[in-house]
């Protein structure tokens, strides 16, 4: 069940997105690889992101279908329970190829709630 508040939610991705980016700037695969409390600290944020996301429920998987929310929530839970199955290359791929998409969703939802 969706929580109410989606401005709150949506301010915990944007927050989320920017400190996975301080995190990790100036790293590539390989450092971050390397680098155990990074690794630590974005599973941290991205399931922030993951528990957003399932707090704001279904109202924007049909609008934003690339970014793949419904598995973006299962990721939630696998942070959670099945910590020990997570691969941290898979966790910098997200970083890489959809945060920026996500973040601008967030923005341009808050924007609208604002409005």
């Amino acid at each position: 069940m969706p929580f109410e508040d989606p401005a709150q939610r949506l301010d915990d991705i944007i927050d989320n997105a920017g400190r996975l980016r301080a995190y990790t700037a100036g790293m590539n695969l390989t450092d971050f690889l390397a680098d155990r409390k990074t690794i630590d600290a974005v599973e941290r944020c991205l399931q922030r992101i993951a528990e957003a996301a399932r707090k704001l429920g279904d109202r924007y998987d049909a609008g934003y279908p690339e970014l793949e929310l419904p598995e973006l929530r299962k990721l939630g839970s696998i942070l959670r329970r099945d910590y020990d199955e997570v691969r941290p290359g898979l966790l910098w791929g997200f970083i890489q190829d959809r945060l920026n998409g996500l973040e601008a969703m967030a923005k341009a939802e808050l924007e609208e709630l604002d409005a």
